[in-house]
């Protein structure tokens, strides 16, 4: 019989757009790997828990944050992206209005805050490809 041991997350990629310039929402990672390491809000899927309400639920307590909905955007899930196991993450986005939301690191997230999409630091996990892909086909205009 086969047996696999993949772990499931979902990651939120909110973004937000601010006289002419586009913002992301990132979380500074409280613990390994990656600690001190900037990524996106996510992680885990709880055992009964649906894809979108996790990466909603992640979102809220890593950053306080708070959205009724998001939209899927791709699935990752290249052996070797997350040092500790085998990851398989769907990663979801949004397009706020950040004055419309306080951001409060909480949870495992050491900070939150938001960064132009023009100058980010290097990303934990393999977050930049995703991020580049983003980029790419997130309609942002």
């Amino acid at each position: 019989m086969l047996k696999q041991d993949i772990k499931v997350a979902a990651d939120a990629i909110v973004l937000a757009k601010d006289n002419g310039n586009t913002s992301i929402l990132l979380i500074q990672r409280k613990n390994d790997p990656y600690k001190g390491m900037w990524a996106f809000p996510g992680g885990f899927v709880e055992d009964d828990e649906d894809l979108e309400p996790a990466a909603i639920r992640e979102l809220k307590e890593e950053t306080g944050v708070a959205l009724e909905k998001m939209e899927q955007l791709r699935t990752y899930g290249t052996p070797g992206r997350d040092p500790r196991m085998r990851t398989v993450s769907i990663v979801f986005y949004a397009i706020i209005d950040k004055s419309q939301h306080i951001v409060k690191a909480d949870d495992d997230a050491a900070d939150a805050r938001w960064f132009d999409i023009k100058t980010l630091p290097p990303l934990a996990f393999d977050h930049d490809e995703i991020m580049a892909y983003a980029l790419k086909h997130i309609p942002l205009s």
